[in-house]
């Protein structure tokens, strides 16, 4: 089936989804408005307008979609809370009606057998709090902690597996510094200033989550997407501006996460956008927590060569004359390589380079123009040779020494693919997005099979 390896007693085997992208119902039971209902509702933000009000309509068909991950063996699921679901203006009242619908969510996954995973952010930020200022006014912090208490308040005696942030790297530059994301700010040191606050929601968060209905069996951690950033020489040149992204885009949070500090690369970016004043790095240091577990989303390298006169890209802020090209080879529908040989590299990175604990590739999978043949079935081979060969790289980092106690593709279903709309599907389970239709792809058999043979 694959690497024949056997993997470690207890290694979770499982699929992931977020909020925004399925769930649908943006309007019902009193959900409140996210920057990304306003984000995809302007005009030009998104592929062809498309928008998440509908989705997969997971909000409704929850029962079915789990059903769907019984039925591929899956040992996990790793879901995301709306947290205007929970509280429509981010703080204050509970919605009754949300919470009831994570309890049923997290019913039926356990009565099937699997384990849910919970993500309190995965970018969808209350409106209400954005009209506050959002990820750039420091108060933020305090409004995550709270809504990490009010989760684990109504939800703590279900799932035991939390995480507080999805990718801050993405929430911060991509939604601060580039503008691809919302709330669609193009101010680089904003980037900076977000990404500082979503560093002291994290610890905070984690002292709501530790210190709220706590339980022996809780693990508690975060989900940073890792990407390798390799020169595409070996100049000195390329190295320089391989290490330039490198600093934004890894090492800011994971020094952040583990040491409670920033890199002295990143206090001089800082320094150099004029937001050294309001980055307070001295609190991030009293309040840093301990992690449980680190989860590594892992997709793709960048490839980073040194280009004299050229802007820093949009989302690497100071990382001048560095322009990321694309890699030898085949490429996935998002313009990205196919090199698993970067996730061994980034899980034996940090289990080197940062305090041991326990690591989980937490988002992992590839999009491709998947074509439905006559008989209705899609025989996606492509995405089934992405995930081989990737958990093929998952067992080596293992056999090198790496703590690693689970895998999660992504993702369950085709869904709204963020500023992609629709235009690009991920999912192990095909959906029709004129009749919601649920079809699982060839890929979705094989992860059933190959679970089935090595779990």
């Amino acid at each position: 089936m694959t690497t024949g390896r056997n993997f470690p007693p207890g290694f979770l085997w499982g699929v992931a989804a977020a909020a925004y992208q399925i769930e649908g119902a943006v309007l019902e039971d009193g959900r409140g408005p996210s920057i990304w209902d306003t984000f995809s509702h302007t005009p030009g933000r998104t592929h062809r307008g498309d928008t998440g009000d509908v989705a997969t309509d997971h909000y409704h068909r929850y029962q079915g979609d789990v059903a769907l991950m019984a039925d591929m063996g899956v040992d996990a699921y790793r879901f995301s809370i709306a947290w205007s679901r929970l509280l429509p203006a981010g703080f204050g009242e509970v919605n009754q009606a949300g919470v009831d619908f994570y309890r049923r969510l997290c019913e039926e996954l356990l009565e099937a057998g699997i384990i849910p995973v919970a993500t309190l952010y995965h970018w969808d930020l209350p409106q209400a709090l954005q009209d506050l200022g959002g990820w750039l006014d420091v108060r933020s912090a305090g409004w995550f902690a709270d809504y990490a208490a009010v989760a684990k308040e109504h939800l703590g005696d279900l799932v035991t597996m939390w995480s507080t942030l999805n990718e801050p790297w993405c929430s911060a530059f991509l939604g601060h510094s580039s503008g691809e994301h919302a709330p669609g700010l193009t101010d680089p040191g904003s980037g900076f200033v977000a990404a500082h606050n979503l560093m002291l929601a994290h610890h905070r968060a984690i002292a709501a989550l530790r210190t709220t209905a706590p339980r022996p069996e809780d693990q508690l951690g975060i989900v940073l997407n890792l990407i390798p950033a390799w020169p595409a020489t070996d100049s000195e040149e390329d190295g320089r501006a391989a290490a330039a992204v490198d600093v934004v885009h890894n090492r800011l949070f994971a020094d952040a996460v583990f040491h409670g500090r920033y890199p002295e690369e990143i206090r001089e970016l800082h320094a150099r956008f004029r937001v050294d004043d309001v980055i307070d790095e001295a609190e991030l240091a009293g309040i840093r927590t301990d992690l449980d577990y680190l989860g590594v989303n892992y997709y793709n390298v960048n490839h980073v060569a040194h280009a004299p006169g050229a802007p820093a890209p949009d989302a690497w802020p100071g990382a001048d004359e560095a322009v990321i090209g694309l890699p030898p080879g085949d490429l996935t529908e998002m313009g990205w390589g196919l090199e698993p040989e970067g996730l061994t590299w980034m899980l034996r990175r940090m289990a080197e380079e940062y305090p041991a604990v326990p690591m989980m590739v937490c988002e992992n999978g590839a999009a491709y123009p998947d074509t439905v043949g006559p008989d209705g079935l899609v025989e996606d081979l492509e995405r089934i040779a992405y995930i081989r060969r990737h958990v093929d790289a998952v067992a080596v980092a293992i056999d090198a020494g790496v703590d690693l106690r689970g895998y999660f593709v992504w993702s369950i279903l085709d869904n709204f693919e963020w500023a992609h709309g629709y235009r690009v599907r991920f999912g192990l389970v095909r959906v029709d997005y004129e009749t919601l239709e649920r079809t699982i792809k060839a890929s979705g058999h094989w992860y059933r099979d190959f679970i089935a043979s090595s779990g």
